[in-house]
């Protein structure tokens, strides 16, 4: 009788199968656009062609894959974002960014905001109060503002893809100017300098004795989902104790990003979070 070795050797190639399957399915979350060919795709995860090509196929067959039949490139296909977006998460980005509010407002001493983009504008989505009485673009929870204006809006604006960002100061500009202060020259150079320095701390004197520094909160392609900012009287934002706001913000910003899930309803609709929170 022969001696049982409690191995399965059809379990263990299903479970080889899957493994090269989700390798498959990583390689193609990092492709083109418009896709990606087997024959690279089969260099990028080590397989032979034959493999990845049989692999594929069945993926497409599950509908977690399409392949264009033109350029016949491979790319993941919308049931797999479908089939993401309802994978159960706890978290969402007001529970996870809240902790980051209370240190850095109690660490800071300042009212500390979270925005997020809502088309054209930035709404914001939470804040923490400081000791010190301050006003602020937004106001409360719920308040809306131009992208562009305010810190915490424009280093949003500024870390959004460029065509995009363009079609966003088209449409901003003349909204804008009735602030009084801002022009396009001035409007790009802070843009500019935002992507260089990662944070803004302009102050173009719109609400007389306030000012605010914001950073962007980052998603794994570099782009800004929301904003940490903080709100605070002119005197307390000076040279020497900028750059210490900044790295906590920095800091806070990063654990966020990390932790943000892409399918949030909050980076797509904060309108339906806010009302869902009352």
């Amino acid at each position: 009788m022969a001696e049982d070795t409690g191995k399965n050797p059809e379990s263990a190639t299903s479970t080889s199968s899957l493994h090269r399957a989700f390798a498959l399915l990583q390689a193609l979350s990092k492709a083109p656009a418009n896709g990606e060919r087997v024959t690279q795709l089969a260099r990028d995860v080590g397989l032979t062609q034959a493999t990845a090509h049989r692999l594929l196929k069945s993926l497409v067959e599950e509908g977690m894959v399409e392949q264009d039949e033109r350029t016949k490139r491979y790319r993941l296909s919308i049931a797999f974002f479908s089939l993401a977006a309802r994978a159960a998460n706890p978290y969402n980005l007001r529970d996870i960014a809240r902790p980051s509010l209370l240190r850095l407002s109690a660490r800071i001493g300042d009212t500390v905001f979270l925005l997020v983009r809502s088309g054209f504008d930035a709404v914001c989505l939470d804040r923490s109060d400081g000791h010190i009485p301050i006003r602020s673009f937004t106001e409360d929870v719920g308040g809306r503002i131009a992208l562009g204006v305010g810190q915490a809006s424009l280093v949003i604006l500024a870390f959004t893809p460029e065509e995009e960002r363009e079609e966003l100061i088209r449409f901003n500009l003349p909204r804008l100017r009735n602030y009084g202060v801002f022009d396009e020259v001035y409007f790009r150079t802070e843009i500019r300098k935002i992507c260089d320095e990662g944070y803004t701390a302009c102050n173009p004197g719109v609400l007389s004795g306030m000012a605010g520094v914001a950073v962007p909160i980052l998603d794994q392609e570099g782009r800004a989902v929301a904003a940490l900012s903080i709100g605070t009287v002119t005197e307390r934002l000076n040279e020497e104790r900028l750059p210490m706001v900044v790295e906590l913000l920095k800091k806070e910003a990063r654990q966020i990003g990390e932790r943000i899930n892409p399918f949030d309803s909050a980076l797509r609709r904060p309108a339906d979070v806010l009302m869902g929170s009352k």
